[in-house]
């Protein structure tokens, strides 16, 4: 369940980096700017396509851990299951 929450989170930050990338974009494409203006975009740009690459990153290892954690249980449930079948009859 913390892990659920975990990629919740991650996944409003990656949304959020992924708006602020293309307002970046936009302006960089949109008016002419002074050099100096220019270079402070880019650079704003290249930190957040790192930090969006950092939150695909993280996602990836959480949905995976997710996945092995959900396995996990449905192999106990079945191991329990079957223990009780065994008892039972």
């Amino acid at each position: 369940m913390y892990c659920m929450f975990q990629i919740d989170g991650l996944e409003e930050k990656l949304s959020h980096c992924r708006r602020d990338l293309e307002a970046v974009n936009s302006r960089l494409q949109g008016a002419e700017l002074s050099p100096e203006a220019r270079r402070s975009l880019e650079k704003e740009k290249n930190s957040l396509m790192n930090k969006a690459a950092n939150y695909e990153k993280e996602l990836k290892l959480l949905r995976q851990e997710n996945r092995q954690n959900m396995l996990l249980s449905v192999a106990i449930f079945i191991l329990l299951t079957l223990a009780y079948a065994y008892w039972t009859m």
